[in-house]
C-alpha cells in the first residue's frame, strides 16, 4: 500500500538555490519528493537541480510543462532525462502527436526513464477563463476529453484539479497516475487556486499523488507541515 508521505510532492516554488536546497532538506523523510518547476529551472538550470536533489536525493517532479513541436518537445525530454526525474510534466493541448513523441522521447531512458504526465487545465482557470480564451465546454469536460487524449498518446497519466479525480479516475483507469495540485489542507489559505481541495479528500477521490507547496513550504515548520498533512490522511482513511 502507498505511504501518505510518499504521495506527496513538496512544491519549492523560487529561483534560489541555497532556499530550495535548504527547503528540501527540511522536509526530507516527510514527503515522497520534491517539485521544481519553470522558475526555478529558467533561474538555475539543470546544474541547479542537481544541486537540490543531489546524486541519491530525493523523487524529482521536473514541472516545466513543455508545449511545442513534437520534435522540439521531444529533444527537452531527452535533454532532461541525465537528471534522472521521476516525472515530468508536458501541455496535452499540444496535441497527440505532441504527447507521442514526449513519450517515445521518456522511454528512451530505460528503467530510470521519466513518467511523462499531461496538464489538462491549469488549476487557476475557472469556466469563465475558458471563454476568455474561446473554450465553451465546462471545465469537467474539456479536462476529460484532454485526459483520454493523453492516454491515448501513451502517457502516463495527467495533472488534474482534485475537483476531476473521482471522474478521471472513471474516465481512465486504475493505472492512469493523477497528480493533483490545488491542495489545501483545511488549516490552510486557499491563495490563487480556485479548484481546490483538501489532502484527505483528493485521496479519497482517488488521487495517486499530491502537490503541496505554500502550506508546508510557507510555514515556519516544514517538516512539521508536512507530518501534519499525513496524518490528516491517515485520520480519514
Amino acid at each position: 500500500m502507498t505511504s501518505p508521505a510518499s504521495r506527496i510532492f513538496c512544491a519549492v516554488d523560487t529561483t534560489e538555490i541555497d532556499s530550495a536546497r535548504r527547503t528540501a532538506a527540511q522536509v526530507n523523510g516527510a514527503v515522497g519528493g520534491i517539485k521544481l518547476g519553470l522558475e526555478f529551472f529558467i533561474a538555475q538550470g539543470p546544474a541547479g537541480v542537481r544541486a537540490v536533489i543531489g546524486e541519491n536525493g530525493p523523487p524529482l517532479f521536473l514541472d516545466l510543462k513543455l508545449h511545442d513541436i513534437p520534435n522540439t518537445v521531444a529533444s527537452g525530454i531527452r535533454s532532461a532525462l541525465p537528471l534522472k526525474p521521476a516525472f515530468m510534466t508536458i501541455h496535452a493541448s499540444g496535441g497527440g502527436a505532441m504527447m507521442r513523441a514526449a513519450a517515445d522521447a521518456a522511454a528512451e531512458g530505460g528503467a530510470e526513464r521519466p513518467k511523462i504526465l499531461a496538464v489538462t487545465v491549469l488549476t487557476s482557470l475557472d469556466e469563465d477563463d475558458l471563454r476568455g480564451v474561446g473554450q465553451a465546454l465546462p471545465v469537467a469536460d474539456q479536462v476529460t476529453r484532454l485526459a483520454l487524449l493523453a492516454k491515448e498518446s501513451g502517457v502516463d497519466g495527467v495533472v488534474c484539479s482534485p475537483a476531476e479525480v473521482a471522474r478521471l479516475r472513471a474516465a481512465c483507469g486504475p493505472d492512469f497516475i493523477l497528480m493533483v495540485p490545488g491542495i489545501r489542507p483545511v488549516w490552510s489559505a486557499t491563495n490563487d487556486q480556485k479548484r481546490f481541495m483538501t489532502p484527505a479528500e483528493a485521496v479519497a477521490a482517488g488521487a495517486d499523488h499530491l502537490v503541496i507547496g505554500r502550506p508546508i513550504t510557507a510555514s515556519a515548520d516544514p517538516a512539521a507541515a508536512a507530518r501534519r498533512i499525513v496524518a490528516e490522511i491517515e485520520e480519514a482513511a
